[in-house]
């Protein structure tokens, strides 16, 4: 594409997420450590799980879109924490972080001119980073409803 200056700020939008719902610093922002890990009846997931399927699923996307030498881990075991709760708070920061760093880490692919957004990424099979952009905003925006949903069942969202 010649001129792609608007699609790629439409995808970083996406990415930041914030406009259609919340982002995950709105969602995970005053939960309190004590309900990390607690599932309420009707919820398949605790938060802290929720997180880190976030975490190694944007892990995953940003990998794959970057590395050919990439290996994906297995499905579905691998994309899921051992424990429904954090070991630590700071497990449960360094997750935050993560998943911010890797987030930005794809923004910087998506924003770069150098970086053609709709040629296969050469080791996938038929891929493009677009695709996997909007993979990883759409994924991530479906985990932090979720998010939001289970803080709500455990009365501790606010809005």
């Amino acid at each position: 594409m010649k001129e792609d200056s608007a699609l790629r700020q439409h995808v970083l939008e996406l990415l930041v997420g914030g406009h259609a719902h919340a982002d995950l610093k709105k969602a995970l922002a005053g939960l309190p450590p004590r309900l990390r890990g607690k599932k309420p009846k009707g919820a398949e997931h605790t938060a802290w799980e929720l997180l880190e399927h976030i975490r190694i699923a944007q892990w995953d996307i940003l990998e794959f879109s970057r590395n050919p030498k990439h290996v994906s881990p297995n499905w579905p075991d691998g994309y899921w924490p051992k424990t429904e709760a954090p070991p630590s708070a700071a497990a449960w920061n360094a997750s935050i972080r993560k998943v911010q760093e890797d987030q930005k880490a794809m923004e910087k692919l998506v924003a770069s001119k150098k970086t053609d957004l709709i040629a296969p990424i050469p080791h996938g099979t038929g891929q493009t980073l677009l695709r996997e952009a909007l993979l990883l905003a759409d994924h991530n925006g479906y985990h932090i409803g979720q998010l939001v949903l289970l803080r709500r069942w455990l009365g501790a969202w606010k809005e």
